[in-house]
């Protein structure tokens, strides 16, 4: 059964498509089932905020971390202060609304909860690193007031509203227009923004800095690859069902997307490290943002652009390696595995 609405000019005679309009409501028969597994998959990934020890990262701030470092991590925890927020308006504003299957529902539902915790997690950083109220008021307001946050807030906000009018997708253009929204925070803000913080945080521990950071971000970083897993499948899937929304006009449009996303994070960088922080550079992290767009564009099978390698030997395989062994450690209150669509080689 689906909702009244539920089809327009694709008859009602035949299978619905992940996009038709209106609320499929059962469960049986199923289907996109590796959705509903990517939903039991993410459950197995449970972890709380409680669970991660800020007791260390203190001291390192006080008296390990120079002033260029110190400027690193809070224009960064600045940009967390509210870049998980941004995703999870996204998420309920256009995508739950859009994606009409009851199976990717619930992930997107888990999903939001993931989100939640991040947000915690973030606001609990903040709390621990920036004690005194005044300065954490002004790492909440950083997306108004430091440039380059706000550049990359802009960018967000942009493909948030391109669709926030959209009440049904019953035409070629708002079907593309809603899949370019969620290319968009699956490949460049999820993809490449978050990925770049990633970088900043495993940087800092390959120095043997902010372990406790680094160890809530082994988790935020596996929530938000399957999240990146989920959102590139629903693509595929509509690819599969509708190939003819699918041309080199789409392609170019997510080559500008990522090529204006890249810019946006090169400015960040440029800010982030200002101070000269030694063993990092814009160029490299330039050259990392290539490298992790090129990971975007296979993951949506469209050739790569870039051609760029990875810069940065502190985010090669063994990282991943400490990741899953992170997780096998945990104790067994908390079952933890990822199947499907996740490639930590990918990631990186």
């Amino acid at each position: 059964m689906s909702g009244t609405s539920s089809l327009t000019s694709h008859s009602s005679s035949l299978t619905p498509r992940l996009l038709d309009p209106g609320f499929e409501l059962t469960l049986r028969p199923m289907r996109y089932p590796a959705f509903y597994e990517m939903y039991k998959n993410a459950i197995k990934n449970t972890w709380t905020v409680d669970e991660v020890d800020f007791s260390l990262d203190t001291t390192d701030l006080r008296s390990k971390m120079s002033a260029a470092d110190r400027h690193l991590i809070h224009r960064l925890v600045a940009f967390f202060a509210t870049g998980d927020t941004i995703v999870s308006n996204n998420l309920v504003l256009n995508l739950y609304r859009h994606i009409n299957a009851p199976e990717a529902r619930m992930y997107l539902s888990r999903q939001l909860y993931e989100e939640a915790l991040h947000v915690q997690f973030y606001l609990t950083l903040l709390d621990t690193y920036i004690p005194d109220p005044a300065e954490r008021s002004k790492a909440f307001a950083a997306i108004e007031n430091i440039l380059s946050i706000r550049a990359k807030g802009a960018f967000c906000f942009k493909w948030i509203d391109s669709i926030q009018q959209l009440d049904r997708l019953d035409t070629r253009e708002q079907r593309r227009q809603f899949l370019l929204n969620l290319i968009c925070f699956a490949a460049c803000i999820e993809g490449l923004f978050f990925f770049a913080a990633f970088a900043y945080v495993y940087f800092l521990r390959s120095r043997g800095l902010l372990h406790g950071l680094a160890s809530g971000t082994n988790w935020v970083f596996r929530d938000e690859s399957c999240h990146m897993a989920f959102a590139f499948d629903v693509v595929r899937t509509v690819r599969a069902e509708e190939p003819e929304l699918f041309d080199d006009a789409m392609r170019m449009q997510i080559e500008q997307m990522l090529e204006e996303a890249i810019a946006c994070e090169t400015q960040f960088a440029e800010d982030v490290l200002s101070g000269g922080v030694a063993g990092l550079s814009v160029k490299d992290m330039r050259q990392y943002l290539e490298y992790c767009a090129d990971q975007r564009l296979a993951q949506l099978d469209l050739p790569k652009k870039y051609g760029a390698g990875n810069p940065f030997d502190f985010m090669d395989l063994q990282d991943v390696q400490e990741v899953t062994n992170f997780f096998e450690r945990r104790v067994s209150a908390y079952q933890v595995g990822v199947s499907g669509e996740v490639a930590f080689d990918m990631a990186f």
